[in-house]
């Protein structure tokens, strides 16, 4: 039986993946749950396993394509098997894209006879994206099927020197992989739909420097990994949330989805930006366990080969930089997660201790929240009770 490949869709608000290799020729044998392809998408380059056993034939696609969520773009057959044929257009109704299309700004040169924006169709995304952009649409001419106006018309065209909004009249343009672009376009959307607001607490940190000593010897001598802060941050985040469901909800524009499994999404930087690599169910997960998972996705993030199910279904993320200095900072909210914790690093600080001054390794935590479904005493609550458990980890790591 014929099974046939389409580009799938990793998450809610993808409307296309970038083909950048098959790791199959046409006509070659491969297994079920081997490697095929790798796609490009907002969040990460992926890496896409074969759904079924038996020979690479009707591929469609070709490198450096832009392609539709769910349109096929080749089959797995049985040896002696032909591909079926087309007998309709894909699901989504539209063609893929070339890398080699005309460039956006020729595209835009449109003739008078030409529907104008006002009669051509526009994604809901590319209407967004022009109003954000300063775009005027009555001077893009669409590269979908029927002419209509994509989200990628937009952000071609925004890229392109001398674009609808006018060019600079000097200095370098840097060209944005689609990895930043798109990167840049949620945060931005984030940012002016999510009323955020920000609570921010110290704590000492001398427990769990301890804890890192006494549990990551262990761990790295049992099973040869190193544990670091951000995987003690992960377990304990995880067991707190538990008593907070609210920190760990979604927002779904018809009210607040309560998840039952802690997903911590872990900001990993990449050569092209910030991936969010998920520890999925991460308050029944161990320590060892989840600094193992969390160093085989960073191997993976930085091999740019981390695969749908490493960057989707984060309830809840963790970004710490305090490995490059930075004291504090206050991070955005991935939606439709309500919230996102930025930790600074661990330094000697000069603070109370039983009434006399005296230095203590702190640190400080900002959690950014969504108003929408948290409030100032829950997000309150939790940070004191994250701090509480960084002060004692051994009462909730066991």
């Amino acid at each position: 039986m014929a099974h046939n490949i389409v580009m799938p869709a990793l998450e809610m608000a993808q409307e296309n993946g970038k083909l950048l290799a098959w790791r199959k020729k046409e006509g070659e044998a491969i297994a079920k749950g081997e490697p095929l392809l790798e796609i490009e998408t907002d969040k990460a380059v992926v890496e896409i396993e074969s759904p079924a056993e038996g020979i690479l034939a009707g591929v469609k696609a070709r490198v450096g394509d832009v392609i539709p969520v769910g349109q096929t773009i080749a089959w797995i057959v049985m040896p002696g098997e032909k591909p079926p044929a087309e007998t309709q257009p894909s699901a989504s109704g539209r063609r893929m894209e070339s890398k080699t299309s005309p460039a956006p700004l020729a595209a835009a040169a449109k003739s008078s006879a030409e529907p104008s924006s006002s009669t051509a169709r526009i994604s809901p995304k590319a209407r967004r994206l022009a109003k954000e952009h300063g775009i005027d649409l009555s001077r893009v001419r669409g590269t979908g099927s029927e002419g209509e106006i994509l989200a990628e018309d937009i952000l071609a065209l925004v890229a392109s020197p001398g674009s609808a909004k006018g060019a600079p009249t000097s200095g370098a343009l840097e060209t944005m992989s689609s990895i930043a672009r798109l990167m840049a376009e949620r945060t931005t959307q984030s940012w002016t739909s999510v009323p955020h607001f920000f609570v921010v607490r110290e704590a000492d940190a001398g427990a769990l420097i301890e804890a890192r000593e006494k549990l990551g010897s262990a761990i790295e001598k049992a099973q040869g990994v190193r544990v670091t802060q951000t995987d003690l941050l992960v377990a304990l985040a995880a067991r707190v949330l538990v008593k907070h469901p609210r920190l760990n909800a979604s927002w779904t524009g018809q009210g607040i989805r309560l998840n039952l499994e802690m997903n911590i999404g872990v900001a990993m930087a990449v050569n092209d930006g910030v991936v969010a690599a998920v520890i999925p169910g991460a308050q029944a997960k161990n320590l060892g366990e989840i600094a193992a998972l969390r160093h085989e996705l960073t191997e993976r993030a930085r091999a740019g080969k981390l695969r749908p199910a490493d960057i989707s279904g984060a309830t809840f993320t963790i970004s710490n930089l305090g490995m490059y200095k930075v004291d504090a900072f206050s991070a955005i909210i991935n939606p439709p997660q309500a919230a996102i914790l930025a930790v600074g690093r661990i330094t000697d600080r000069v603070v109370p201790v039983d009434g006399k001054p005296g230095i203590r390794p702190m640190m400080t935590m900002t959690l950014s929240s969504d108003h929408r479904v948290v409030d100032g005493a829950r997000a309150a609550t939790f940070l004191n009770d994250l701090a509480e458990a960084i002060q004692d980890p051994g009462k909730w790591l066991g």
